[in-house]
């Protein structure tokens, strides 16, 4: 049987230009390339979607917020459309506060921009935060609450409160195997005891 021809030119720059901006870096604490991430968020969002422009945005979706690439860089290679779902994935931080002393505030600002988001954008939010709540689940399974301390923030609790911000947020995708793994997830690793 032939395979059926997708036209998938944007999706494979996208993750080109992915794979040079988070080149030779590390997933937090993981010991694998960082670029793992991203290609699980694009394959998470074609669960949903096959929106070339959408799974290139999951591609990118970390390009702004952890590399030296900007908003006006993807606007110029990708489009509008592309750079301005990345930018609502990406946390905003206030020059001379620490990661640690924003974080509460940038989660805040990434639950009450996804709630207000369209639809899309919290497609690529998806993909990302799936991805993250699959690493945590996996950590979690065998660090425990060790786990909690490669993070900026240690206090547990107030990661429960971000994902289920979060979940809350992205909830007009609970049509979706993706949000439903994604609630399970939080469930399983944030059981109320």
């Amino acid at each position: 049987m032939a395979n059926k021809f997708i036209d998938t030119d944007l999706l494979d720059r996208a993750i080109i230009f992915a794979v040079n901006a988070h080149h030779n870096t590390e997933r937090r604490g993981k010991g694998f390339p960082y670029i793992v991430h991203p290609m699980e968020a694009v394959e998470i969002v074609a669960t949903i979607t096959p929106d070339q422009e959408l799974l290139a945005a999951a591609a990118l979706h970390d390009t702004i917020e952890d590399t030296d690439v900007t908003y006006e860089q993807l606007r110029e290679v990708f489009g509008e459309r592309i750079a301005n779902l990345v930018h609502a994935e990406s946390d905003q931080f206030t020059e001379g506060v620490t990661e640690e002393d924003s974080w509460h505030d940038r989660k805040q600002a990434a639950i009450d921009r996804l709630a207000a988001a369209p639809y899309e954008a919290k497609i690529v939010a998806m993909g990302d935060k799936l991805s993250n709540m699959r690493a945590i689940w996996r950590d979690y399974q065998m660090k425990g609450d060790e786990l909690w301390k490669i993070f900026h923030c240690t206090d547990k609790k107030a990661h429960e409160w971000h994902y289920r911000g979060l979940a809350a947020s992205l909830s007009e995708l609970s049509g979706t195997f993706a949000y439903q793994e994604f609630v399970d997830l939080i469930n399983q690793v944030f059981k109320q005891e």
